[in-house]
């Protein structure tokens, strides 16, 4: 038998010569220890002796990490070691076992897999679900010319888990409706209105592999697959405004953009930087964030697009570290200056005031923990660029071009931040300041730069930004926002403009019972894994679903490690005048293009049907 290889976890060495049993370390107590009484710990069980059975209390050592069943003579194993699921290393080689049960795919710690020199001779596909397994030792067994052909090909335990885990079939249960949560009544007056928004990181397609996500199958990743169900998560949100992030430049034009316009809506993009500096075939499929809005409600003014890596290398002022830090990140934001339409206004507006600014920003910060100074000084240029954007635009609104004050351009700032409640970047945008020395910049040398990038002429003083936000989803609402199998937490935002805007209610998060019942995967909790995480469609307030034939044909399972977000808004006109009585329709009043004259400088929407999922209160 070959046991030259070493165990990856560190613990274990086989030698080479036959049948030698692997030399492992170990600590004696001594007799002080076990007076002042020092427990012993034991996370490794070697079981020999040419064992026929084993034990079901085995099954309950639920602490073991390694377990060694090799050269005896068992014919099985039992389901239960489904239990077993802090397993790193399992060496069940030189038995008699002629098949493993399937609950050996619950066990996805596993890095060693030793069944070589068994009597296998085919493997349960739900070995597929061990995706950190690096050895998976079958010499010796009387398996299928193709599984073997496939082992002894290069890289091929991953091929041969790919292949056992795209052809496992598996169902899962309807997941619940994610509730709809009101976070303040509507005020149905004149010179009030709402609209909906959704922030979503649909996954671009080059970043959906299968070495980031071993636990989903092939299939479940595919965008051929997957496409189809976020066009529908889309449409079932139907929100007014609608902000993507890793959208895939070529998937904008030929997908998105022409989906949705059939919608009625209209959109804008702009891949990341990187795009520049590639051909035509390798440009396609770069990923970057898009904005939508539908036209019967806003209209588009101006887009523009913040390019982090180009604002680093006008302000580095001789700072290294904003050029080999920031410089070198192709990060994008995008923004869309609309203005209201009259068909928004479902209360009425006084007019001259119908088209009011909403300054619409997506953004996609970078993504690595390690360079959270990265992410914080990204989201200052991002403010900046806004503030510029914001100024600039503010005279369109007003009579005679008087100035507009910066927080009466109404803000929306969606994005995928990559940073968690707490941070430096979600600190600043609440906050509206951020020291400089702040630990996010973990110490280094950003201070000239971002003197120059702020304009302040104060030796001391903090970078700061005009807006005063609010973010739509309070603390604690969601748990997290990005789901996959190593990380879980908040890192997707909608955050709008605090003093003309309030937020009307949110979509909430998925049942946390429900989660835990359907085995999603959670490394903290080593629970199994019965399928990918958020493998599931969003189900909106006032979806109805009809009992399925088949859920797992119904539910089209949509791979994607980002939770979409969904508010509704409720915007006040700025400037507007208290608004007067308003009397009702009598035989004099008169509709004009689904308008009815109010008198006094006023328009209200004719009553309509429901819009979308929201519809009226």
């Amino acid at each position: 038998m070959d046991r030259s290889r070493l165990f990856k976890h560190g613990l274990t060495r086989y030698h080479g010569d036959e049948g030698k049993r692997p030399r492992r370390t170990y600590t004696i107590m001594t007799e002080e220890e076990i007076a002042s009484g020092k427990k012993s710990e034991w996370h490794e069980l070697d079981i020999q002796g040419n064992v026929k059975n084993l034990s079901p209390t085995l099954w309950t050592y639920t602490h073991l990490t390694c377990l060694y069943l090799y050269d005896n003579q068992l014919t099985r194993l039992s389901s239960e070691i489904k239990n077993l699921v802090n397993l790193v290393c399992l060496d069940a080689s030189g038995n008699r076992l002629r098949s493993l049960p399937a609950e050996i795919g619950d066990l996805v710690q596993l890095r060693e897999l030793n069944l070589s020199h068994n009597l296998l001779r085919n493997l349960p596909y739900e070995v597929g679900k061990l995706f950190k397994l690096q050895f998976l030792g079958l010499k010796g067994n009387p398996l299928t010319a193709d599984i073997l052909t496939m082992c002894s090909e290069p890289n091929g335990t991953a091929r041969l888990l790919t292949f056992l885990l795209d052809h496992l079939t598996f169902s899962t249960p309807v997941p619940p409706q994610r509730p709809w949560l009101p976070q303040s009544h509507p005020d149905r007056r004149p010179n009030i209105c709402s609209y909906t928004v959704m922030c979503y990181n649909v996954l671009c397609d080059k970043y959906a592999t299968r070495q980031m996500y071993g636990f989903c199958p092939s299939w479940a990743l595919s965008w051929e697959y997957r496409k189809k169900g976020i066009m529908d998560q889309i449409r079932h949100c139907s929100a007014d405004i609608i902000t993507l992030q890793e959208v895939e430049t070529e998937q904008f034009y030929k997908f998105f953009r022409p989906e949705l316009e059939r919608d009625g809506y209209e959109g804008i993009f702009s891949p990341k930087s990187r795009a520049k500096t590639m051909c035509e075939n390798e440009r396609k499929h770069v990923d970057g964030c898009a904005i939508f809005y539908r036209v019967r409600k806003f209209k588009l003014v101006s887009s523009h697009l913040v390019e982090f890596n180009q604002l680093a290398m006008v302000h580095h002022e001789g700072s290294d570290d904003m050029l080999n830090r920031v410089m070198t990140k192709d990060n994008i934001g995008l923004a869309a200056l609309l203005e209201t339409r009259e068909e928004i206004w479902e209360y009425g507006v006084e007019r001259g005031h119908v088209t009011q600014p909403v300054l619409v920003c997506t953004c996609h910060i970078h993504w690595d923990p390690d360079f959270s100074d990265v992410k914080l000084i990204q989201t200052m240029m991002l403010m900046r660029e806004l503030e510029t954007i914001a100024q600039n635009s503010g005279y369109r609104f007003t009579e005679n071009d008087a100035p507009l004050r910066t927080n009466d351009v109404n803000i929306l700032i969606c994005g995928d931040l990559n940073s968690q409640p707490g941070s430096g970047v979600t600190e600043f945008l609440t906050k509206r300041r951020i020291s400089f020395d702040h630990l996010d910049f973990k110490g280094y040398a950003y201070r000239s730069c971002l003197k120059k990038l702020t304009a302040s002429d104060k030796p001391n003083a903090d970078f700061d930004h005009p807006f005063k936000l609010n973010c739509a989803y309070g603390d604690d609402v969601m748990p997290y926002t990005n789901y996959t199998y190593d990380f879980k937490g908040v890192i997707d935002y909608i955050f709008h403009s605090k003093e003309n805007v309030k937020t009307l209610g949110i979509l909430g998060p998925i049942d946390q019972n429900w989660m835990a019942s359907s085995k999603i995967m959670q490394e903290k909790t080593k629970q199994n894994l019965t399928f990918c995480p958020e493998n599931f469609k969003v189900f909106l307030k006032y979806t109805k679903v009809s009992a399925p034939r088949d859920i797992f044909q119904m539910l089209k399972q949509i791979f994607r490690n980002h939770f979409p977000l969904l508010c509704e808004l409720e915007m006040r006109s700025v400037g507007a005048l208290t608004p007067p009585q308003i009397r009702e329709m009598g035989n004099g009043d008169l509709f004009m293009n689904g308008q009815m004259d109010m008198g006094n400088g006023l328009t209200s929407s004719s009553p309509s049907p429901a819009n979308g999922m929201m519809g009226k209160r």
